[in-house]
């Protein structure tokens, strides 16, 4: 089978190649893999993360297929079946697992980064790791759901995002950003984008704001008030005008250090207006699940595909100026 291979950090080393099928294990299911996310960890994976396990390594931690064979000790689910795969490793047994708080297990990690991911056409992974999609659903939105979607979900339920608050999002075009929209729209909040791009207001945007006058703007829109909760992916550039951004009692919720990973904090402005700063992480098998009952009506806009053989031409489309979508892969 085809599997997209790297043996030492860099672009420049990754490589389709013929490897070995793999065959379920007694508690895993066999997945022909039909569509891939390519993200910014898939990038790190590859390209700044010499530690990764085994090697060779196999990148892609958002990816979902059809099972192909299951495990003689699985029973909830059977060959043909659509399904989404959960990119944590856990135990299940430690506190974190427990509380379910999964992608936190104390002897886990990221799909793709301690193990092998999904840019493959084939992938045993432990069934407890294997999600039923929904009729209907589309290869890009499942394969989206993983990382670009439950990452949003779950940060707003730790902002406690409410009906007929204001909420911004950072990033709003971006793979997590579009989410967010939608999943404020949800909600029941008022929702501002900053962004560049008109079309994100088809994602869920009531607003859509330019950074250069994005303080001035919300000062205008909330009447003074300004922003219950802001989303922030970006990462350092932005903090400075997400914390302004912020009324009293205001959430900023963020992941991500696309443009930085430290900041300079006015520790005034946040004990000032009792700021709360959440940063967050993936999601929980139990909010996947949820996410899964809302995901029907989920739209995506896609910018590219690409095959196996063309992996590293689409990380480094991640960061291509004429970008303005998402990236996948077939296999």
């Amino acid at each position: 089978m085809k599997a997209l291979v790297f043996e030492k950090t860099g672009l420049e080393n990754l490589q389709v190649r013929d490897i070995e099928k793999p065959i379920a294990g007694p508690h895993e299911v066999l997945i022909h893999v039909k569509m891939a996310g390519v993200n910014p960890i898939d990038y790190s994976v590859v390209n700044a993360m010499p530690n990764v396990k085994p090697m060779p390594h196999i990148p892609g931690a958002e990816f979902a297929g059809i099972i192909e064979e299951i495990g003689e000790h699985v029973s909830n689910l059977a060959k043909g079946d659509r399904v989404i795969v959960y990119n944590r490793v856990f135990d299940g047994s430690c506190d974190m697992c427990i509380s379910s708080n999964e992608m936190l297990c104390r002897n886990g990690g990221i799909m793709s980064v301690i193990t092998n991911g999904g840019y493959v056409e084939y992938a045993a992974i432990p069934a407890t790791n294997a999600f039923r999609m929904p009729e209907g659903l589309s290869w890009e939105v499942a394969a989206s759901l993983p990382v670009a979607a439950l990452t949003p979900f779950h940060a707003l339920k730790e902002a406690e995002l409410k009906a007929n608050e204001n909420f911004l999002v950072f990033g709003a075009s971006g793979n997590t950003g579009t989410f967010a929209l939608q999943f404020g729209k949800k909600i029941g909040a008022k929702v501002i984008a900053i962004s560049r791009k008109d079309w994100v207001k088809d994602f869920g945007a009531d607003y859509v704001v330019n950074y250069q006058d994005a303080v001035a703007k919300i000062m205008e829109l909330t009447s003074g008030t300004m922003v219950d909760v802001v989303l922030n992916s970006i990462g350092s550039e932005t903090w400075p005008t997400a914390l302004e951004l912020l009324g009293l009692n205001g959430r900023l919720v963020f992941f991500g250090t696309l443009t930085g990973g430290n900041v300079s904090l006015a520790l005034n402005k946040i004990y000032g207006k009792q700021v709360k700063i959440l940063g967050t992480t993936g999601g929980n098998r139990k909010e996947l699940h949820e996410l899964l009952g809302v995901s029907k009506d989920l739209k995506l806009n896609v910018w590219k595909k690409f095959k196996l053989e063309d992996g590293a031409q689409a990380l480094r489309a991640l960061f291509s100026k004429e970008r303005d979508g998402r990236i996948l892969l077939e296999t």
